[in-house]
């Protein structure tokens, strides 16, 4: 994984700030080179990518779902993308969350899911297909405005990223 200190990050789109509690995983995680918001949207939860990390000079809005299965999303961004699926909004809590499905773009499939609470304060993200699964620790994130509007995040404690 890439060691970045700190991540400067201009949104447009993004009116509200939200920082996740201590036990929520609504907030900013750093997950799999790209910065994305859980949040509640309707009746379910929405993890949405809001940044990628790209090599300098590379618009992070230039990066597309191409690995899609399905042609026709092949060619929009990633940015604004919600991975996650059937994830309700009432199963928030402490326990390990079930029942949804997160789409990975390496891949461009949707997976039967479970996240998950660690004691460290990270977010087990696991996706399975049939019995075969694979996951990933996500960083949990402080992002911050700056004056200019512009949006700064940093590791929410003393993890390193």
């Amino acid at each position: 994984m890439k060691k970045i200190s700190l991540i400067a990050i201009s949104f447009w789109s993004l009116s509200n700030l939200s920082q996740a509690s201590e036990n929520s995983i609504e907030g900013f995680w750093f997950a799999s080179g790209s910065i994305v918001e859980i949040k509640v949207c309707q009746k379910f939860i929405c993890a949405e990518v809001v940044h990628i990390i790209t090599e300098e000079g590379k618009d992070p809005s230039s990066v597309l779902d191409e690995n899609n299965d399905d042609k026709e999303l092949r060619s929009r961004t990633l940015i604004g993308v919600n991975l996650f699926d059937g994830f309700e909004k009432e199963l928030l809590s402490d326990q390990p969350i079930k029942g949804g499905r997160i789409y990975d773009p390496r891949r461009g499939k949707f997976y039967n899911a479970e996240l998950a609470m660690l004691e460290n304060g990270n977010l087990f993200v696991e996706g399975c297909l049939l019995f075969i699964c694979d996951g990933e620790e996500w960083l949990p994130l402080v992002v911050t405005i700056n004056p200019d509007g512009s949006r700064q995040a940093t590791p929410k404690g003393k993890q390193d990223i």
